[in-house]
């Protein structure tokens, strides 16, 4: 794609923001027995359901099914499944990670909850925001921590170093800390901060305005996913950015439409026979 020379300067630059969704983990599979991540919605719920479906109303969005589950077991029974399917299964590596990788990007905004963001940039000091939700003694939806290239420490807002790279995992991550944004719950309380402006990191807005967004991997056909990217990419520029959408629902096409974001109807894999090295 010949706009994907205009990406690939922009991610090197920081004026584009990849925005990845849960398609770019599609090709990656567990190592012990070759079964695909569970990262879409539907995996998702199946994968917390002991490999069955759960009621139609359940599967109609995973946050609804955790809520459920939570409800039944606890809020630390959907802790223990994110963070065993994330945080203690061994993977393989994502094309598009290991595309994203040889970018070096400056600021990365990833919904998945898996670490592959944080391995490829686990020898070069950057800095992790991971989302929060319902935990007392804070004004704020989010918990900072600074890699030096070799392991995480937490850190206070104001002891970030702006020149590193941000990694911004708003829906959690097991390392170094299991944090996630799951249930109906969650996301209530996330979005609610998120919206009265508590959820985003002061250095984080302070870098917003103006940026445009590649959303990759990306579907908003769910309100939770589009609620939460609306407020993420506050301040954009315009136009706000583009989507790698194959076949784009009309529902997608007029909330892309309303948020100023091209549709590009292209896999994400044309975008891996992108020459890197050519910025």
């Amino acid at each position: 794609m010949e706009i994907a020379r205009e990406w690939i300067a922009g991610i090197a630059d920081g004026s584009v923001v990849p925005y990845l969704g849960p398609g770019v983990l599609a090709d990656v599979r567990a190592v012990a027995d070759g079964r695909p991540i569970p990262a879409d919605s539907d995996s998702l719920i199946i994968a917390m359901n002991d490999g069955k479906p759960m009621a139609p109303k359940l599967m109609y969005e995973f946050p609804r099914a955790a809520m459920n589950v939570e409800l039944k077991r606890g809020r630390a029974a959907v802790t223990r499944f994110l963070t065993r399917t994330y945080g203690e299964t061994a993977w393989t590596r994502a094309a598009l990670h290991d595309w994203l990788a040889g970018l070096r990007p400056r600021y990365v905004i990833d919904i998945n909850r898996d670490t592959q963001l944080q391995d490829s940039f686990a020898a070069t000091p950057h800095t992790l925001a991971v989302g929060i939700a319902r935990i007392g003694g804070t004004d704020y939806r989010y918990k900072l921590f600074a890699h030096d290239g070799a392991g995480y420490r937490a850190i206070a807002p104001e002891a970030v170093d702006a020149a590193l790279p941000i990694l911004f995992k708003p829906m959690g991550t097991p390392r170094p800390e299991p944090h996630y944004i799951a249930s109906d719950a969650d996301y209530v309380d996330f979005i609610t901060e998120l919206m009265g402006g508590f959820a985003v990191p002061a250095f984080i807005k302070a870098l917003r305005p103006g940026k445009r967004y590649l959303f990759l991997g990306m579907r908003f056909n769910r309100d939770s996913e589009r609620m939460v990217m609306s407020d993420l990419i506050h301040g954009a520029g315009t136009p706000a950015g583009w989507a790698l959408i194959e076949r784009p629902t009309a529902k997608e096409r007029r909330f892309l439409a309303r948020m100023g974001i091209e549709i590009v109807e292209s896999g994400i894999e044309a975008l891996l026979g992108a020459e890197v090295a050519a910025c």
